[in-house]
């Protein structure tokens, strides 16, 4: 069984440098509460990883269906609970392709092949979050 390992080390304060894959990263919280506002805060990651996960899908998957991609955003946009402990109760994606001519058929099977079967990240959230989603497609 395949397992993942981060390592999130305190500096101060509030601030901590998480090492993952390899690479260093400063999450903080802002002045407010303690914080210098070094880095990120923790919760929108949650956000950002569902985003790249689903993102790395369909595109790896248009590129199989050879569909002309010129350029590709994922949006994520997640709604937290007013009461602590604050969490996302709902998450929207908006994948905005822009491109000539773009296969609309190819763009939704791609992006259901990720949501469906193989972004890991959408498969656990969904248990738990109301997950949607919508296509933008911008001509170009």
């Amino acid at each position: 069984m395949e397992k993942e390992i981060v390592t999130a080390k305190w500096l101060s304060n509030m601030a901590f440098e998480a090492d993952v894959n390899g690479h260093k990263i400063i999450l903080d919280a802002e002045s407010e509460v303690g914080g210098e506002d070094r880095g990120p805060r923790p919760k929108p990651f949650m956000l950002l990883s569902l985003g790249c996960c689903t993102g790395m899908d369909v595109i790896s998957i248009l590129k199989k269906m050879r569909v002309d991609v010129k350029e590709f955003n994922v949006i994520v946009e997640g709604k937290l609970t007013d009461e602590h402990p604050k969490y996302f109760y709902k998450m929207n994606v908006t994948y905005e392709f822009t491109g000539k001519n773009l296969p609309i058929d190819k763009l939704q099977k791609a992006i259901s092949l990720s949501e469906e079967r193989y972004c890991g990240v959408s498969a656990v959230y969904k248990k738990v979050i109301e997950l949607t989603s919508e296509i933008r497609v911008i001509e170009q």
